[in-house]
């Protein structure tokens, strides 16, 4: 299957300092690729450069065949654009906003008036339709961005950071949607910091950290490369007794990784204090690069 997206060698330096160091990307159609890693790891500069809004230093892009910096409109019509911010007019309502954006597009007004309602109910959105947005709630507003993002009925949707600064409930809704799209056929690029969110909504996952891909795959493969199944974090001092085989030192406990729990258990006294879960890509960057995503 033919890449939407293809990058190879993509650099990237400001006043002397690598944001981006070399990164290689492919997406095929239909596919959901996160790049995950902590804020400052590259991710926004890489998506802008994705998107045209930056050169690269070095590298090759082609996104629907085009060279974004170049890309004339009929392929940038296909294109979607979440960005961090909610750019949105503060003064206009939720209609007059997509409706707005539906004729920078260039789409005629009986498409217009025919795609609105559309995208309305499918971001739930139908009921807020006349108001200004500045009345609207962080989710509603985001979910405005991404409904203005598919005025044009996109094959590509590219989304920065989608759901951050949103409650558990908004950005469960806003998961909910992106699934749709997937279902549609969409071909979905996000950036997060939520490991969560990439595992539920990424069929790849390039995991990135001071502008370099540490690995990639996806979230099962990721997990079984790089830790164990199971993870015991262990409060400190550590019982003499345990097996330790791969942990990592988080300060006043110690994360413990296995295939098997039962003989772990077995083998603590009864004062021992622990937590039990299954692995994920917390984990995996934290062995990585021997910190945690949410430290920085």
């Amino acid at each position: 299957m033919a890449s939407i997206i293809e990058a190879s060698g993509l650099k990237k330096t400001f006043g002397g300092i690598e944001a981006v160091r070399g990164i290689d990307l492919a997406i095929e159609s239909g596919r959901c690729v996160g790049l995950l890693g902590p804020n400052g790891a590259g991710k926004t500069t890489t998506m802008r450069m994705l998107m045209g809004l930056c050169r690269p230093s070095e590298g090759k892009i082609s996104v629907l065949g085009a060279t974004p910096t170049s890309m004339p409109r009929e392929i940038r019509a296909r294109i979607g654009l979440v960005p961090q911010d909610d750019n949105l007019d503060p003064d206009l309502t939720v209609r007059q906003n997509l409706e707005a954006f539906g004729r920078y597009y260039g789409l005629a007004t009986a498409d217009i008036d025919e795609r609105v309602p559309q995208l309305l109910d499918f971001m739930q959105l139908s009921q807020r339709a006349g108001a200004q947005v500045m009345h609207l709630s962080g989710g509603m507003k985001r979910r405005l961005v991404l409904a203005r993002a598919m005025i044009g009925n996109p094959d590509l949707v590219i989304l920065d950071e989608p759901t951050t600064g949103l409650d558990p409930q908004a950005r469960v809704m806003i998961w909910r949607q992106l699934l749709a799209l997937k279902r549609q056929g969409k071909t979905l690029l996000l950036t997060t910091h939520y490991m969560d969110e990439a595992e539920r909504l990424c069929d790849m996952i390039l995991m990135i950290d001071n502008g370099a891909v540490l690995d990639s795959g996806t979230p099962r493969d990721l997990i079984e490369r790089h830790v164990k199944a199971h993870v015991l974090e262990i409060d400190k001092p550590l019982p003499r007794e345990l097996p330790l085989a791969q942990t990592e030192d988080l300060g006043d406990s110690v994360l413990l990784f296995v295939d098997e729990v039962q003989s772990v258990l077995e083998a603590m006294p009864p004062e021992t204090v622990f937590n039990h879960r299954p692995a994920n890509l917390e984990d995996v960057f934290l062995r990585l690069t021997g910190r945690q995503l949410r430290e920085r």
